[in-house]
């Protein structure tokens, strides 16, 4: 009776929507888009029109598209886990890399979904595109497209220097990783002078301190979650023995 009791209580925890648990796993969600990050680097297919029918270019863009998407829920949670310590600061970091991610996230979407069809009846226009993230000059008028993306790298930069120190600041989540955070975007600059193959290599920091914050947010959470259970056993457990 006993052991049926506690494994109801437990399983009704885990099944419980709550606050909590839905901040432990943007935790996870942050993990893994790190990870991606970090991992696709050394391996992305060059920027010009040639890799955009390759295969290497159909698993890459996919990727990158969910890791994307992945470190947008993370992000969240890894400010709504310290927003209270972070700060104007916090708030302010999160915004923008939040803002700078979402434009990030568009060029991805179209690598991944508009470009390689364009490819065979278009190759100028997808070659010039492409061509924004490799500093190339392009032949075609591209509109706006070009001041996108210099805002998003803009607002990754800033974003993610105040977010890092805000994250730094407040210790809830490792200070190391928030340190590294900030370090990785404020010498971005200094990696636009490197060659573009190299600059890839220089993003992998980034991916790296997103992943371990967003263990850090996973774990814990999980860590927590286990206490009030604990807790509720103890006190039916009680209940029974009295009876």
């Amino acid at each position: 009776m006993k052991t049926n009791s506690q494994t109801a209580v437990i399983t009704e925890s885990k099944l419980k929507i709550t606050p909590s648990n839905l901040i432990r796993w943007t935790g996870l969600a942050s993990m893994v888009a790190g990870v991606i990050f970090a991992g696709i680097q050394p391996f992305h297919p060059a920027d010009v029109v040639e890799s955009d029918t390759t295969t290497a270019w159909a698993i890459h863009t996919p990727l990158k598209t969910v890791m994307c998407f992945l470190l947008l829920l993370g992000i969240a949670g890894l400010y709504a886990r310290q927003a209270k310590e972070a700060g104007r600061i916090g708030l302010i970091g999160f915004s923008i890399f939040s803002i700078g991610w979402s434009i990030t996230t568009a060029f991805v979407f179209a690598e991944t979904f508009i470009l390689p069809p364009l490819a065979a009846f278009a190759p100028k226009f997808v070659n010039d595109v492409l061509g924004v993230a490799a500093n190339r000059p392009s032949e075609l008028d591209l509109g706006a497209i070009p001041a996108l993306f210099a805002l998003g790298g803009i607002m990754y930069m800033v974003g993610g220097l105040l977010f890092g120190i805000a994250t730094f600041r407040a210790g809830i989540l490792p200070r190391w990783a928030g340190g590294l955070l900030a370090i990785t975007a404020a010498l971005t600059p200094l990696a636009a002078l490197l060659p573009h193959a190299i600059q890839r290599l220089a993003a992998m920091p980034m991916g790296l301190a997103l992943a371990c914050l967003g263990y850090a947010l996973w774990t814990e959470r999980r860590t927590q979650a286990t206490e009030p259970v604990s807790g509720r056993v103890s006190s039916q457990l009680s209940q029974t023995t009295a009876k």
